[in-house]
Order: C-alpha cells, then sequence, then structure tokens
C-alpha cells in the first residue's frame, strides 16, 4: 500500500468510528463495487472496535459481508447493462472478439460458482471479479449465493484479526501488503502465459 493512500485509509477509519456497522458495510460496498478502497484495512479496524467494545463480533462481521455483497450486485449489474453491450458492439477494437466473450460465456457457465466463491478470498481479484461475472451473464441468484459465502470467511478471518491484535490491528499492514504484491504478480505471470501459450499455439 502506498503511503500517498494513508490520508485516505485515515479518513475510512474515522468514518467507520463514526458510523459503526454502517461504516463497515459502506466501506465494504465500495470495495467490491471495483474501487479498490482496502478491506485489509476497513475489517481489521472494525476488529479493532470490537476490541474496544464498541462493536459486536458477529454483527461486524455481517456488515462487512453484507456490505461487499451489495457492492458486487453493483458491479455485476454494471457488466450486464454496460459492459456487455460496449463489449459487443467496441470489444474488437481492444481483442475482445465474439468468440472471445463467448468463450468467458462458457466459462462462467461451467466454473463461475468456483470462482466466484474462491476469488472472494484472494487480495486485488476480490475486488473487481464481480465485473466479468456480469459481462458473462452469470446466473444473479447463484452469484448472490456464492459472493455472499464467499465473502463470509474473509470478513470472519479480516475481523477476527483486528479483534485479536488490538491496539497493534495496524501490525497486519505489511502482511496484506505482501499479499497484494504477491497477487499482482501471479497475475501478470499468467497473462504472460496465455500470450504466450495463444503465440505458440499460432
Amino acid at each position: 500500500m502506498l503511503d500517498f493512500l494513508e490520508p485516505l485509509l485515515h479518513q475510512v477509519t474515522v468514518i467507520i468510528s463514526a458510523l459503526g456497522y454502517w461504516g463497515v458495510g459502506l466501506g465494504m460496498a465500495i470495495e467490491s463495487a471495483n474501487i479498490p478502497l482496502p478491506s485489509e484495512v476497513i475489517l481489521p479496524f472494525g476488529g479493532y472496535l470490537v476490541y474496544t467494545g464498541r462493536l459486536g463480533f458477529w454483527e461486524t462481521v455481517m456488515a462487512g459481508t453484507v456490505g461487499g455483497t451489495i457492492g458486487s450486485i453493483a458491479s455485476y449489474y454494471l457488466g450486464l447493462r454496460g459492459g456487455r453491450p460496449f463489449l459487443q458492439k467496441y470489444g474488437r477494437y481492444i481483442g475482445v472478439t465474439p468468440s472471445k466473450l463467448a468463450l468467458a460465456d462458457r466459462w462462467f457457465e461451467k466454473y463461475g460458482e468456483a470462482t466466484v466463491f474462491f476469488t472472494r478470498l484472494m487480495p486485488i481479484v476480490r475486488t473487481f471479479i464481480s465485473l466479468p461475472a456480469g459481462i458473462s451473464g452469470m446466473n444473479f441468484k447463484k452469484f448472490v449465493f456464492y459472493t455472499f459465502f464467499g465473502s463470509l470467511p474473509w470478513s470472519i478471518l479480516l475481523v477476527y484479526a483486528g479483534y485479536a491484535l488490538g491496539q497493534n490491528w495496524q501490525s497486519l499492514k505489511p502482511w496484506f501488503h505482501r499479499a497484494d504484491f504477491l497477487m499482482a504478480g501471479l497475475l501478470v505471470v499468467l497473462v504472460v502465459y496465455y500470450f504466450y501459450a495463444k503465440k505458440k499455439r499460432r
């Protein structure tokens, strides 16, 4: 996490402190709607407020989970209503052909549940996965179900970490920074491999 973001993150903690459960839910909704406001700050700070006695553990977990699900639904509909028509009309100019769009549709039809569930536990990816799910027209009820239950363990883990560490909750930041960089590196490797394999097939 870059230093220039620290003032923003400080404001996030101020808002959560003032709004309580609503602040946790709002922060997670924003984080899940393609805006990289890190849940690695929102939820552990919520856990710290549990430690102080200001919030309840399970209430904080549910606020984070429900907020994340609502933000994900907004992102899903953005992809469904805006992203898909855009790609159908202009996708060929950026390499997204109808055949590739159909391939993505088949992927989400076959593996969508597992993809949505497990990516909720992955830094960076979890923020954006709802958009391609919407673009591919994944079944909405399944999307909501797997989003909620994929977000739940993430919320439990981070709220508990903040609660367990108490006043030292910010000591989690360096570890999540490393996880973010690791995930970003993994994504770069996968993208490079994809284009390498594609070129080799040709």
